[in-house]
């Protein structure tokens, strides 16, 4: 589960996710809304959104290349820590913290947004990184540009919070990760 916190004031943006790696690699994932009534799933060759899963009601949409034109009126997804460590250039793209990295992962590949900044937990990225994929979509270190692609050991803490990123992410399309690295001001 994540956004506990969220979920604890009753408030909708909280997820259950879970997702499979295979070969070291994302693979199946889904992730769950409850309070929006929406589901996010990856079979492992497609993507779909989910509106009303498991009712009459039900409405399935498959997930294609997501790559929205960063303007003004775009949206970019962070977690609450970012204002610890950065600055946001509010010229270029608006932002809006949602302290649910599943929300932050899952939102734009159904244009909720043009990407997202987080510095998550395995578990709490594993079930929407397959769906993030399938979107055109690819987490990307904040400092080196450098894909992540598989799990890597390198890649996590290994005191205190096991399995968080070290560095923060910027989850984009190629195209959008330098437009976005550029809004992203380190604070002294």
């Amino acid at each position: 589960i994540d956004g506990t916190r969220l979920y604890a004031n009753r408030m909708p943006l909280f997820g259950i996710s879970i997702g499979l790696i295979r070969d070291l690699k994302p693979w199946i994932g889904a992730v769950y809304f409850p309070a929006l009534r929406e589901l996010f799933l990856c079979d492992g060759e497609q993507s779909y959104f989910i509106r009303d899963p498991f009712t009459p009601q039900e409405s399935r949409q498959r997930i294609t290349t997501m790559d929205e034109v960063i303007s003004p009126k775009s949206l970019f997804l962070m977690s609450d820590m970012f204002f610890h460590y950065y600055d946001w250039d509010l010229t270029k793209c608006r932002f809006l913290v949602t302290a649910c990295a599943t929300v932050n992962l899952c939102w734009p590949t159904i244009g909720r947004g043009c990407g997202s900044l987080d510095q998550s937990h395995l578990w709490d990225f594993a079930g929407a990184w397959p769906i993030a994929r399938s979107a055109g979509m690819e987490f990307r270190d904040i400092t080196t540009g450098q894909v992540m692609d598989h799990i890597d050991a390198g890649y996590f803490v290994k005191e205190k919070t096991p399995w968080k990123l070290k560095a923060y992410h910027i989850l984009s399309s190629e195209r959008n990760y330098p437009l976005l690295r550029q809004n992203i001001i380190p604070k002294p």
